[in-house]
């Protein structure tokens, strides 16, 4: 067997790598496990990038406003938390800096957005469903146990602890904070090259603990991801990745070849053209040189792929690899094709740039005005202006702006600072015109003024619920092709992230200690009052909080204004049934279990969803979320051990409507059917009151 690399040489990645051949074909168990520990890690790392990113991006103070194309009923009011925007011309370099930096933290978040996606479907290529619930990152309950005032490890990468005392890093902690000099000075740590992240470890540690030869010692087929070593980079465990997919046995097939599966576990949010909600589209690929799935059926052309995509995330900012190296890895698939007579001319092409293409961002992310006119795309601007630079280049940028760009925390510290109608409000705004079904202003300002006071934990729960609903969604979306890619939770557990800034001045721990709110047959309820046994409740049932469309684990979960349609999914696909309901359910319903293609959408009403994936969004409910559109609902009640949804009614909304109002209605027909008194509609709690409409 052809060594990869010589003790002396461990950790140095070369620029014309060695393949790793003649491996004896009974290894192929313990090589199979360790390929699909390495993908399974690559999701790990990815991930682990999004919410420390996302929250240092939301602590910078501003305000954003709520548009929607054809919507006006939020015009002139902001809620806080700063969004994407074009930089003003002719603006100062002082003025720009708080959207500077946004935009430049926007742009690595939705980056990694794009690693992770193509690092999962690596991981179904090679028969893995990616799970995005690691116990690496997460407990059982979702609590984020990879951050906090005390860690130092960088899953699968690093322990800051093995830095050398002088090396810059040595003295972080990886936590989540605000835009400070040490939060980018970690940013950069993540980011750095291979070669200077290399020479940062203390050489005592190099070899007996990080950088481990391929293939694994003492590796077997029941390792999985946790046993894993330390790579020492993000760089050389894709290049371990590299090794491991071009090995080759004594009988001349790769590893790749041995355990690829074709057109399985593959998602793409970014260049597909089809619509993955109803609305809005997605005309156009966003990466249209790129190829952000394992789409060839051809095993050496899919392995030519998955180079290519792992060179991606290198070159976009994630590792060490150089095109000279992934070029050479390639070349190893291209002889092997040969071998076999296979020519693999389609993929081998001149190296494209990895860059989103604006003109297509700006068909994909439109921006309107608050009356629902066309303004120009806020989130064009953010990620093609910096598309050019990798992603420690951005973070050297972000660095100059930490002290220009002020923080959420920085404005509580300032006693001057309060919460007023003023600072939720544009000069657009005419009370005399806007809707009455909404808090004003001032009834906003005065619910983040007082929920600075109540304990933090509810408003914690509701981030990492958010988040929550992302990851187990995705998880449910990779494994099964009929769950809805939970699209619309992109920008709500933002929301989410930036409302506990601006009340608390300070980051979510993501780890209040709260329940997993796994599938039960109790009618947990999703708001305030709609608990259907009668039992009330203050607000959402805490093991509950999400953001996120379709992704409620139970019946009655279900929330806001993405109206899901009764049978979830939102498109013409079989229904799969979770969460208790199925085939049986959906007889009861009057609905067919595999679609009713031209029949008349029924949707779910808010808090009486029929089971687990059919319901809404934004758990708890926004006072002032209203509905962009009109549809009938179908209400049921849930009877027997089994709490089996029974049909009772419908109920129609119309645009504008309240989305509590209409959950409300829903709740007293099912207090009818039950012969129980509803009491009287609560007024909305000063959370409510503070969350903002989802968009």
């Amino acid at each position: 067997m052809n060594a990869t690399a010589t003790p002396a040489s461990v950790g140095s990645i070369p620029k014309v790598p060695i393949q790793i051949t003649g491996r004896p074909s009974s290894n192929f168990p313990a090589d199979k496990a360790a390929l699909q520990a390495l993908v399974q890690a690559a999701v790990n790392v990815e991930l682990f990038t999004i919410p420390l990113y996302m929250c240092t991006m939301k602590s910078i103070q501003g305000m954003h406003a709520i548009n929607a194309k054809g919507i006006d009923y939020y015009k002139g009011r902001l809620w806080p938390g700063m969004g994407t925007a074009p930089l003003r011309p002719g603006a100062s370099a002082a003025e720009l800096a708080p959207q500077k930096a946004y935009n430049l933290l926007f742009s690595v978040f939705i980056d990694e957005m794009l690693h992770l996606q193509m690092a999962a479907n690596l991981c179904g290529a090679v028969g893995v469903t990616p799970s995005f619930n690691s116990p690496l990152l997460q407990d059982a309950d979702n609590n984020w146990i990879c951050y906090g005032p005390t860690q130092t490890v960088l899953p699968h990468i690093l322990d800051l602890v093995d830095l050398d005392s002088n090396a810059d890093g040595a003295d972080l902690k990886v936590k989540l904070d605000a835009l400070t000099t040490d939060q980018v000075r970690l940013f950069t740590l993540i980011e750095e090259d291979h070669d200077t992240a290399y020479a940062k470890i203390k050489q005592s540690v190099r070899e007996e603990k990080y950088f481990p030869e391929v293939p694994f010692a003492n590796w077997t087929a029941q390792s999985t991801e946790v046993d894993l070593p330390l790579f020492g980079t993000i760089g050389w465990m894709y290049y371990c990745l590299f090794q491991y997919i071009t090995l080759k046995y004594d009988d001349q097939s790769t590893l790749w070849e041995k355990v690829f599966v074709a057109n399985t576990g593959q998602r793409d949010l970014f260049n597909s053209t089809a619509s993955v909600q109803k609305p809005p589209p997605h005309p156009r690929q966003e990466y249209p040189n790129l190829s952000t799935l394992i789409s060839e059926t051809e095993p050496l052309a899919a392995a030519a792929q998955a180079i290519y995509m792992m060179y991606a995330i290198c070159d976009q900012g994630e590792g060490g690899i150089d095109w000279r190296t992934a070029s050479a890895f390639l070349g190893m698939i291209h002889q092997r094709a040969h071998e076999r007579g296979i020519a693999l001319a389609a993929v081998d092409s001149v190296l494209a740039p990895f860059r989103p293409d604006p003109d297509a961002l700006a068909a994909d992310y439109p921006s309107y005005t608050d009356t629902g006119g066309p303004a120009p795309s806020a989130d064009a601007a953010a990620r093609s202006d910096n598309g050019a630079l990798d992603h420690y280049q951005r973070f050297g940028q972000l660095l100059d702006l930490v002290g220009q760009a002020t923080t959420w925390q920085q404005w509580h510290a300032d006693p001057a600072n309060q919460w007023t109608k003023a600072l939720l409000t544009t000069s657009d705004y005419d009370p005399a015109t806007a809707p009455t079904t909404i808090p004003k202003p001032c009834e906003v300002a005065s619910a983040l003024k007082n929920l600075k006071a109540v304990d933090p934990v509810a408003m914690d729960n509701v981030a990492r619920g958010a988040l929550a609903g992302i990851t187990r969604i995705l998880t449910a979306s990779w494994g099964d092709p009929t769950v809805d890619f939970p699209f619309p939770s992109m920008v709500g557990s933002g929301d989410r992230m930036a409302l506990y800034w601006a009340i608390y001045g300070a980051a979510p721990s993501l780890r209040a200690g709260g329940t997993s709110g796994a599938a039960t047959t109790a009618l947990q309820h999703a708001c305030q009052g709609l608990a259907l046994d009668g039992s009330g409740g203050t607000c959402a049932a805490p093991a509950i909080y999400h953001s996120c469309k379709g992704s409620n684990g139970c019946a009655t979960q279900g929330g806001c204004g993405f109206a899901h349609a009764v049978d979830g999914g939102g498109n013409c696909a079989q229904v799969v049934g979770r969460g208790g309901c199925g085939q049986q359910a959906a007889a009861a319903s009057g609905t067919s279990a595999t679609g009713t293609c031209g029949a008349p959408t029924l949707y779910s009403a808010p808090a009486d969803n029929r089971c687990g994936g059919f319901g809404g969004c934004a758990v708890p409910i926004s006072a002032s979320q209203l509905y962009p559109n009109a549809g009938r609902m179908q209400t049921f009640d849930f009877t027997g051990p089994e709490q089996t949804p029974e049909p009772l009614g419908t109920l129609d909304f119309v645009l504008g409507d309240s989305v509590y109002d209409i959950a409300w209605q829903a709740y007293e027909q099912v207090m009818a059917n039950r012969k129980l008194p509803p009491g009287t509609k609560p007024e909305p709690t000063e959370l409510r009151i503070a969350l903002p409409p989802s968009t």
